[in-house]
């Protein structure tokens, strides 16, 4: 399930055969010139409303924390996300107004609460809980598989850990949870026929690709501006796979 950042990269995705797509919080973010955690509630309801239109496969948003503090908080967001025609969405631990994890009690009273609201809908809209410890440089696994466990207690569908990439930590998650993980695909990250084997879900790229774009991009631009050459040019997106995402 890897992550475009716009309708571009969405529909290129699609073309290669992906059968569903995610938002990245970090890529989006990018795109609007903002850092990740700066994005409003209203640029990622637009957001995810303009993917969804534009492609045939399940969305999962990045939603960060839901906006807890936004007017109507979590719930509100569970439903504005919903209508905007997201089919899942995740929820963090982290808050970066503290730079901390939240205390398991406060994340997982949160997860309750937005899965609360999605079992509410109409179609409700499947719940990833992420518990950001390996990427916050938290690097406890037994607390990470205590929040995954609470959190699936609380309703949530999946969970999730970004950051964990040996296999037996992971196949650790897995046993001890569940119910599907998610896994991250960092460059040192196992393969998916590893992470299959160890009884692995879904697996996703977060803002990687949105990273490697726009450090496509800045190499290429560095080239110009100081050897005066484009070399990088040789490497660029196909015309034909344009006119197969776009045409």
């Amino acid at each position: 399930m890897p992550n475009p950042w716009d309708v571009g990269s969405a529909r290129l995705l699609e073309a290669c055969g992906f059968e569903a797509l995610a938002t990245t919080s970090a890529g989006f973010a990018w795109s609007l010139g903002k850092l990740d955690q700066h994005v409003t509630r209203y640029e990622l309801v637009a957001h995810v409303a303009e993917l969804a239109s534009a492609i045939s496969v399940p969305l999962n948003v990045d939603s960060e924390r839901c906006y807890p503090d936004d007017p109507g908080g979590v719930a509100e967001t569970v439903e504005l996300l919903a209508g905007a025609g997201a089919a899942g969405f995740s929820l963090e631990d982290y808050d970066p107004a503290t730079e901390s994890i939240d205390d398991l009690d406060v994340a997982a009273t949160r997860v309750a609460a937005v899965a609360e609201a999605t079992h509410r809908l109409p179609e409700p809209m499947v719940l990833t809980a992420r518990a950001e410890n390996h990427i916050r440089g938290v690097d406890d696994l037994d607390d990470t598989i205590a929040r995954l466990t609470a959190y699936r207690d609380a309703g949530a569908d999946a969970v999730y850990a970004p950051g964990l990439t040996d296999i037996g930590r992971i196949a650790a998650v897995v046993a001890a949870v569940g119910i599907p993980v998610n896994v991250l695909a960092l460059p040192d990250a196992p393969t998916l026929s590893s992470l299959a084997a160890a009884g692995v879900r879904r697996v996703s790229t977060g803002s990687l690709l949105a990273a490697a774009a726009y450090g496509a991009m800045l190499a290429g631009a560095q080239e110009l501006r100081t050897e005066g050459t484009s070399g990088y040019a040789e490497n660029g997106v196909a015309r034909e796979a344009l006119r197969e995402a776009f045409g």
